[in-house]
């Protein structure tokens, strides 16, 4: 034990030990500056806004900033953007990132998606109305004619045209119902007359 303290006192340890603490300085310094030459540190480009942009557009802007890009989706449909336009982005516009980061694209697609037109024959106006808010179809009108069920559909257009249950539609379409006003036909009054 003796010789072992006498021997972290001696000369050539603490020579020893100044060498290794130098080493590793040095060590540490060659690998910061290796660090700061590979990642760029430091060096940010900013991302630009790519909103509205179309997909070739993104694609010049992309390369001219020194970035890369994913489109990972197509969202619905959104009437304020171009169709096959940016509507999203990931950073967002602003943000500064390292060159050859990937930025990831959210594109608009060329319309609303079509959707079934649900059974709302002999259904009630307002049963009617949230089935087809559900599917996303508006009422846009109801017209009356005279049938007896008061407020039972029996017809449904679409831009004046009948369609029916099971046709599809773009999201978001508007459709006019005709419902019964109560009052008997006069077709089945005349009928009923002639018995």
């Amino acid at each position: 034990m003796r010789n072992f303290l006498s021997f972290l006192k001696s000369k050539t340890f603490l020579i020893q030990l100044g060498l290794a603490f130098v080493a590793l300085l040095i060590l540490v310094f060659f690998t910061m500056s290796w660090l700061n030459s590979t990642t760029n540190h430091g060096e940010f480009v900013e991302v630009p806004d790519f909103s509205k942009l179309s997909v070739m557009e993104m694609r010049q802007s992309v390369e001219k900033a020194g970035l890369r890009y994913e489109v990972v989706d197509s969202a619905n449909y959104n009437p304020d953007y171009p169709k096959f336009s940016i509507i999203e982005q990931n950073p967002s516009a602003g943000t500064k990132v390292k060159a050859n980061r990937k930025i990831y694209f959210t594109v608009n697609p060329s319309g609303y998606k079509k959707v079934t037109v649900p059974n709302i024959i002999q259904v009630t106006k307002r049963n009617a109305s949230s089935m087809l808010k559900a599917v996303g179809l508006d009422v846009q009108r109801v017209t009356y004619i005279d049938q007896l069920g008061k407020d039972m559909v029996y017809y449904i257009k679409y831009r004046g045209k009948d369609i029916k249950p099971g046709d599809k539609l773009p999201k978001t379409s508007k459709i006019e119902l005709i419902c019964g006003n109560g009052n008997i036909p006069d077709s089945a009054r005349i009928q009923a007359d002639s018995e």
